[in-house]
């Protein structure tokens, strides 16, 4: 099995101890995002982060040569998530209208940069 080490110019630059993304096989896994631009500066509140990290997703997923339709799994990471929830929700179906893959949602300590989402996903290539 060979594996494939995916770097996006077009997304938040990725730390030097992790890739954006790995692909084996025809599986593309992408490593955690958080709501923040190229400069590492959260963007807003729950909203302005979840549209941010999707966004950043989006991007690793098209230099992997997939796109957002073709995502099997979302995990996705807040530090509040009585509070953020269903904000964040209200984002998450603007960008995925019909929710055609499995989803996870679990509440956490802490996230990189004080972000209150961080999300990652799994998806395949067409």
């Amino acid at each position: 099995m060979t594996k494939q080490t995916i770097i996006s110019e077009e997304a938040t630059p990725a730390l030097p101890v992790f890739a954006h993304a790995t692909i084996s096989g025809k599986t593309v896994y992408v490593s955690g995002s958080v709501g923040c631009d190229k400069e590492f500066k959260l963007q807003g509140d729950i909203k302005g982060q979840t549209k941010a990290a999707l966004e950043n997703m989006a991007k690793i997923l098209k230099s992997a040569g997939t796109d957002v339709n073709n995502i099997v799994k979302v995990n996705i990471f807040l530090s509040n998530l009585k509070e953020d929830f269903a904000p964040m929700n209200e984002v998450y179906a603007e960008f995925f209208p019909k929710h055609p893959h499995s989803r996870t949602c679990v509440g956490v300590a802490v996230l990189p940069l004080g972000a209150a989402i961080e999300l990652e996903c799994i998806a395949e290539l067409p």
